[in-house]
């Protein structure tokens, strides 16, 4: 009986399960994974795309685009190069990580903060009802 069984496990197509391979990865590679997933939304937001439409444009599900920028380990370097380039085209993957891309660049200016003058007592005095 346990002949029969083996024997159907062995005609069963296993080609559509997934093998997740996130515990095979070291601390290091997790937290690159991570790096790049957030580099990628990052940019994306740069470019004021919505990662729906990032999705589309890279022909992926949102879903699969929200595991890319979460730093997935399991999604393929495939997804990730298609989802780079709708976001970007023409950048590559060092440009990515080394923020050379110019909306980076304006981001980081709009997020940082404005240093503000303290008021004078004369304009305190306009402003105090």
């Amino acid at each position: 009986m346990t002949v029969i069984k083996d024997i159907k496990w062995l005609m069963f197509d296993n080609t559509d399960m997934k093998y997740d391979e996130t515990p095979l990865l070291s601390f290091e590679s997790l937290a690159d994974a991570a790096t790049l997933g957030g580099k990628l939304a990052r940019l994306r937001k740069a470019r004021r795309l919505r990662q729906q439409d990032a999705a589309e444009l890279a022909g992926i599900s949102r879903s699969t685009a929200v595991l890319i920028e979460q730093g997935d380990p399991g999604r393929t370097l495939a997804q990730l190069l298609r989802y780079l380039h709708a976001i970007a085209p023409g950048q590559t993957l060092l440009d990515l990580m080394l923020d050379k891309d110019p909306s980076l660049q304006a981001l980081s200016e709009r997020e940082a903060t404005k240093r503000v003058r303290r008021l004078s007592d004369a304009e305190l005095r306009q402003l105090d009802f």
